[in-house]
């Protein structure tokens, strides 16, 4: 088999906010903005590789969702405890100090890992967690 990773979806529940932190603060390029039904999906990815999407999407849209179950997904999302995505750099300090420098809300500073690996992580506007990890 050869698969590759092709999209992935992350809620957004302020579309321009997310559309902010993922163009203008990580640099990803808009593939795709689609309104409708008074609703937003935008489809952003990094420019050296057009195979590979982030879809910015309302969140608790499943119509097989109860209240409770659309309650508790925005109570998640709040808490910033809902979602994660976890993106590569080799430079792990500039791409840091660059993130940090647009407001975006810090979680980890650089770090490195008992297991290896030295990340940082941030919450973008909607609460999702984004890791970046350093590959050299």
């Amino acid at each position: 088999m050869n698969l590759n990773i092709h999209q992935t979806f992350l809620s957004a529940d302020d579309p321009d906010k997310a559309l902010t932190f993922y163009r203008d603060t990580l640099g990803f390029e808009v593939r795709n903005d689609v309104a409708y039904g008074g609703m937003r999906w935008i489809t952003v990815g990094p420019p050296d590789q057009p195979q590979t999407s982030i879809v910015l999407e309302p969140p608790a849209l499943d119509p097989g969702l109860t209240d409770p179950e659309r309650r508790t997904i925005l109570e998640l999302m709040a808490k910033g405890s809902y979602a994660r995505i976890v993106l590569a750099t080799p430079d792990l300090d500039t791409t840091f100090e660059k993130i940090q420098a647009s407001g975006a809300d810090v979680v980890q500073e650089p770090t490195d890992q008992p297991y290896g690996i030295r990340d940082c992580a941030f919450r973008d506007p909607a609460g999702n967690l984004v890791r970046i990890n350093e590959v050299k």
